[in-house]
């Protein structure tokens, strides 16, 4: 299923794993990353510094780093995520590393990013970033956990601008814009 445009959804509830993947041939030095929220309010953040845990909380896992010093080619990296039951919101990001320590925008839109989020049964949803934002992180797409009736997965496509990791706040604030 493709997410093409800016608010467009699917369900993805009813799965036992995800395995979130992005690609780019661009020479740019971007990172797949997942900011978080539970049920119970316990924010946090996975990404190259902190790659997660499948077998415990927050049950998601980074592969690694890719595309390092801006890099072209086949780059991709992979988060598997193995449970949601206990969270409300899962954000999917993509940033520049190095722009996001100068506090420099990005362009995303002459980037060639694409994100496919695959569960268990077979299911495959291409979401592609929908944005001429300037910024240098991306929210490509959000898994709104918060309903009984199951999990969503929605093209958020918005961009803004970082200076420095170190700020979970400032990321959230992006996101929730």
């Amino acid at each position: 299923m493709e997410l093409k445009q800016k608010g467009s959804e699917a369900n993805v509830g009813g799965f036992k794993q995800l395995m979130v993947s992005m690609k780019w041939t661009t020479a740019a030095d971007f990172d797949l990353a997942a900011a978080y929220e539970d049920k119970s309010g316990k924010q946090g953040l996975i990404y190259f510094g902190e790659l997660g845990d499948l077998n415990s909380f927050p049950f998601m896992q980074l592969s690694g780093d890719e595309g390092v010093g801006d890099t072209g080619g086949d780059n991709e990296e992979t988060m598997r995520i193995t449970k949601l039951d206990d969270m409300k919101y899962v954000w999917l990001l993509c940033w520049d590393y190095g722009k996001v320590q100068d506090g420099a925008p990005a362009r995303f839109k002459d980037s060639d990013v694409t994100l496919s989020v695959m569960d268990d049964k077979g299911g495959t949803h291409n979401v592609t970033l929908d944005t001429g934002d300037m910024g240098n992180v991306a929210l490509i797409a959000t898994i709104d956990n918060s309903s009984p009736i199951g999990a969503k997965l929605i093209n958020s496509s918005k961009a803004g601008t970082l200076k420095g990791l170190k700020n979970l706040q400032q990321l959230l604030e992006i996101i929730n814009e």
